[in-house]
C-alpha cells in the first residue's frame, strides 16, 4: 500500500499533519506500507525532519492510492480515482462544501472522512477535539481579558507548545467572572482541562445560577442541563439523540449570569439552538464573549451569532446584537465572537502527534484490511461515484435541494 501525505491547499493554510516524521518511520518499519510526503514549506514539521527519518519527499504523489491530508482539498487539486482521508466538512450538509462533495463523486474518489471513523458503539476513533477545546478555552479566556482589559494572556500560537502555556497559567491572575462550558466530549474535556490548569474553580450548574463569587468560576453543562422535551419537559438521552427535533432549549437562565460561553458540543442540525438572535437583543442577555469551538455557521447553528469562521490571524469579531451584523469587538451592545475553525493549528505539533497516534493505533490496521473492515465501510462517504451506504441522506444535499 502506498500512502501519500498531501500538501495542504486550503486558504488560510493549516500547518498540521496527519502523521509526524517519526510516526512515518514507525509505519515504514512495522507495516507493509510505503509513504511519500509531498514537499511543503508550511508544515509544523519541516521537509527536513521527514527527510531525516528517511521518508521520501516528492513533488507528485499521484502514484499513491491513499492520500492523507487534514483540511478540505481544493477541487482543483483533487486527483481522480484515489482514496482520500481528510476532514471534508460535508456530512452535516454544509452548503459551502456541496461542490466539493459533488466533485469527489464526479472524479470517482473514495472519500473517508476522519470525523466518521467510529467503533461499533459509534464512538469516534480519531479527532483533534481535545486540542480544539484546549485552544478554544484559552482563546475564550484571552478574549475576555482583551474585552475587559483586566488581564493579558499570551496567544497560544505564540507559545512554543502546551507545556509553555501551562507554565503561564500558574501565574495568571484573573478577575471574578463566570464561564459556562457546554458539552461532554473531547472538545469540552479539553476546555475543562485548560480552565482547571488556570486554577479556575469548578462549580455545579445550580451553584452557577444561584450564587455569586469573588473569583473566576466555571460550570460544565451536558445535554440534560440545556435541553428538554417540548411536550413532557423531561430529558431522555437515547430519545434526544434519535429525535433532537422534539426537544427545545432550556439554556435561558445561563444567559443572565454567564460572562463567557465556551461551546463544545457536537450539534445535530435538527437540535435546538441554545438561544435565538432575538434573545440576544434582550437587556438581560449578559454573555459578552462566546468561544464557539463547535463553529457551525449561522443560520444553521447552535449559536446564532456565529456568522463566520474567524482565523488564527484575525481571531475575534464583534456581533452587533441589534442589527445581527459583524462589527468591531469590545464595544457596548456587542458580543465578542471567537470562532476559529482550525483551533488545533495554534499548537500544531502537539495536536499532530496525538492525531497520528490515534490513526496508527485505531485505523491503520483497519485500512490494511479495508475490504473486510466495518470501520472503513462506516466512514466511506463516497465510493464508485456514489454516496457510501451510510450516507444516502446526503443525496438531496448533493442534488442541491
Amino acid at each position: 500500500m502506498k500512502i501519500g501525505i498531501i500538501r495542504e491547499g486550503k486558504v488560510p493554510p493549516d500547518s498540521r499533519v496527519p502523521l509526524t516524521p517519526k510516526q512515518c518511520r514507525h509505519i515504514l518499519d512495522n507495516y507493509p506500507v510505503q509513504i511519500k510526503v509531498q514537499k511543503s514549506p508550511g508544515r509544523c514539521y519541516s521537509d527536513a525532519e521527514y527527510e531525516t527519518e528517511g521518508v521520501s519527499l516528492v513533488d507528485d504523489v499521484s502514484d499513491c492510492e491513499i492520500l492523507m491530508g487534514v483540511k478540505e482539498v481544493p477541487i482543483s487539486q483533487l486527483i481522480s480515482d484515489k482514496t482520500y482521508f481528510y476532514f471534508s466538512h460535508t456530512i452535516k450538509k454544509q452548503a459551502y462544501n456541496r461542490d466539493l462533495l459533488r466533485a469527489m463523486l464526479e472524479k470517482n474518489i473514495r472519500m473517508i472522512d476522519y470525523e466518521t471513523l467510529t467503533n461499533e458503539r459509534g464512538k469516534r476513533l480519531i479527532a483533534f477535539g481535545r486540542f480544539a477545546g484546549i485552544v478554544g478555552a484559552h482563546n475564550g479566556v484571552m478574549t475576555y481579558g482583551w474585552r475587559t482589559k483586566t488581564f493579558d494572556l499570551k496567544r497560544m500560537k505564540d507559545c512554543r507548545d502546551y507545556a509553555e502555556a501551562k507554565t503561564i497559567y500558574k501565574t495568571l491572575e484573573l478577575p471574578a467572572f463566570k464561564i459556562v462550558v457546554t458539552g461532554s466530549g473531547r472538545v469540552s474535556s479539553g476546555a475543562v482541562e485548560v480552565l482547571e490548569a488556570m486554577n479556575i474553580r469548578r462549580i455545579t450548574p445550580d451553584e452557577f445560577l444561584n450564587n455569586d463569587y469573588d473569583e473566576a468560576v466555571f460550570t460544565q453543562l451536558v445535554c440534560k442541563d440545556y435541553a428538554q422535551h417540548k411536550v413532557t419537559k423531561d430529558f431522555d438521552k437515547p430519545d434526544f439523540y434519535a429525535n433532537p427535533q422534539d426537544y427545545e432549549s432550556k439554556f435561558e437562565p445561563y444567559v443572565h449570569v454567564a460572562d463567557l460561553m465556551i461551546n463544545g458540543i457536537y450539534w445535530d442540525n435538527r437540535a435546538p439552538a441554545f438561544f435565538t438572535a432575538d434573545d440576544m437583543k434582550r437587556s438581560g442577555f449578559n454573555i459578552s464573549v462566546i468561544a464557539d469551538v463547535t463553529c457551525d455557521i449561522a443560520p444553521v447553528s447552535s449559536i446564532p451569532s456565529t456568522l463566520k469562521a474567524s482565523t488564527i490571524a484575525d481571531p475575534i469579531f464583534g456581533y452587533n446584537v441589534q442589527t445581527h451584523t459583524m462589527t468591531t469587538p469590545h464595544q457596548p451592545g456587542v458580543v465578542d465572537m471567537m470562532t476559529i475553525d482550525n483551533l488545533p493549528n495554534e499548537m500544531p505539533r502537539d495536536a499532530s502527534q496525538a492525531f497520528g497516534e490515534q490513526f496508527i493505533n485505531s485505523v491503520l490496521e483497519e485500512l490494511l484490511n479495508d475490504k473486510e473492515s466495518p470501520v472503513i465501510q462506516r466512514a466511506t462517504v463516497a465510493v464508485d461515484g456514489k454516496l457510501g451506504e451510510h450516507f444516502g441522506y446526503l443525496q438531496d444535499y448533493v442534488d442541491g435541494m
